[in-house]
């Protein structure tokens, strides 16, 4: 039988909490994370006294406000959700050590044989709770799943929100899946499931019906055995990861979709995402400019460089590609504008191009303002005008699937 591997903590509308937590004045009240004053912004988080009006993540703030008109918005400081953060994962290194880091409100932990019998780990997961809303806020709630394979301890801790522990056994499987959508295991979005509804798995009972093999003929590559695998409760091996890639994007609010502020807008985000490549002492080989007009149609260019973090060839290769964003534009305006730095790679032993001319001096000007901004805050020194009304706004902005480091908040 294969033992119970798995303790998965999931945050419980962890935004929101973390500002009821900090403001007692929201405590049992209908809030929202987001941006209160752009009708078409995004529901970032709610919490659960704003969900019971049917407000979710991803909802437009229009809409949001017109379920629950006394919906309160709030959350600017980006900061505040990382800083509790750490305090919640060091909490949790208190009573097991932490395996992954998933995710802003997520952490996956590995139980040993000592800690993996049934009443051992269901023990074990009340600790955490009552340690976290002890020790960090009793607003912070999480529900907990626990199983043989982490994407079932995953899929065990949707099962009971808010506060909730359910424990998944080899023996329960698949049984225990089966009542739930295909839409539950991570991973299967809109496209997906429409795959394989064409292939006639409509169901999670269609899905582990399969052996392996007609699960990578259904996945269309060897992800569907490893899903598969893990469905049933199989601890499978972690497959190597790297990131290739930093970008940032920001919506324009719709009073200021000029094209001079998306170029502002631009310029911020390029500099961010370059202050970031250069602390992760990475360089990149290709810029590209993206952005998403009113008409929800999307536009891209890249541009390709010499290995570089430094600011003033990366603008200069932002220069480069404005032109063709300015002639695809019509008569149309920018929603979002966006830059990202693909194919990252380590700065050391990068080989540089014989033919090249060597790196220019300006690297050390870029690295000192990066230590200027961390020392006495964002903007101090900047390349260029400083941008002005939202766009001179611009922060660390939190991502489910990534956690920013301190310096980011100083960018």
């Amino acid at each position: 039988m294969r033992p119970l591997r798995w303790l998965y903590l999931d945050l419980n509308s962890y935004f929101a909490s973390v500002e009821q937590q900090l403001n007692p004045q929201l405590r049992g009240k209908a809030i929202a994370v987001g941006p209160e004053r752009i009708d078409s912004g995004t529901i970032i988080a709610a919490s659960y006294e704003a969900k019971a009006f049917g407000i979710h993540t991803g909802m437009r703030v229009g809409e949001a406000r017109r379920l629950c008109p006394q919906l309160i918005f709030c959350g600017g400081d980006h900061s505040r959700y990382t800083d509790y953060h750490n305090r919640i994962v060091a909490e949790v290194w208190r009573h097991i050590p932490v395996t992954h880091v998933c995710s802003i409100d997520e952490v996956a932990c590995r139980l040993l044989d000592n800690e993996n019998s049934p009443e051992q780990a269901l023990a074990l997961a009340r600790r955490i709770k009552a340690g976290i809303r002890a020790n960090v806020g009793d607003c912070l709630t999480s529900s907990v799943g626990i199983a043989p394979s982490r994407l079932v301890a995953k899929m065990a801790a949707d099962m009971q929100k808010p506060d909730g522990l359910t424990l998944i056994r080899a023996a329960d499987l698949p049984q225990a899946l089966l009542p739930l959508p295909l839409r539950d295991i991570p991973g299967i979005g809109a496209k997906m499931e429409a795959r394989l509804n064409a292939r006639g798995i409509r169901t999670m009972a269609d899905l582990l019906a399969q052996d392996p093999q007609a699960a990578t003929a259904s996945w269309g590559s060897v992800v569907g055995a490893r899903l598969w695998h893990a469905l049933n409760g199989h601890d499978m091996p972690d497959r190597p990861q790297q990131s290739r890639s930093i970008g940032h994007s920001h919506v324009l609010a719709p009073d200021i979709r000029s094209l001079e502020t998306a170029r502002d807008t631009a310029r911020r985000l390029l500099l961010k995402a370059a202050s970031r490549l250069r602390r992760a002492d990475c360089v990149t080989r290709h810029l590209t400019l993206h952005a998403r007009f009113e008409s929800r149609r999307g536009w891209h260019a890249t541009q390709k460089l010499a290995p570089t973090d430094d600011s003033f060839p990366l603008l200069e290769a932002l220069a480069g590609l404005w032109p063709r964003l300015a002639r695809e534009i019509g008569n149309e305006r920018i929603r979002v504008i966006g830059v990202t730095l693909d194919d990252i790679q380590p700065a050391a032993g990068t080989q540089l191009n014989l033919f090249e001319a060597p790196p220019r001096p300006t690297l050390r000007i870029a690295r000192a303002m990066d230590a200027l901004n961390e020392k006495f805050g964002r903007n101090t020194v900047t390349l260029g005008s400083v941008a002005t009304g939202r766009a001179g706004l611009i922060g660390t902005k939190i991502a489910f699937g990534r956690i920013p480091d301190a310096a980011e908040f100083h960018e």
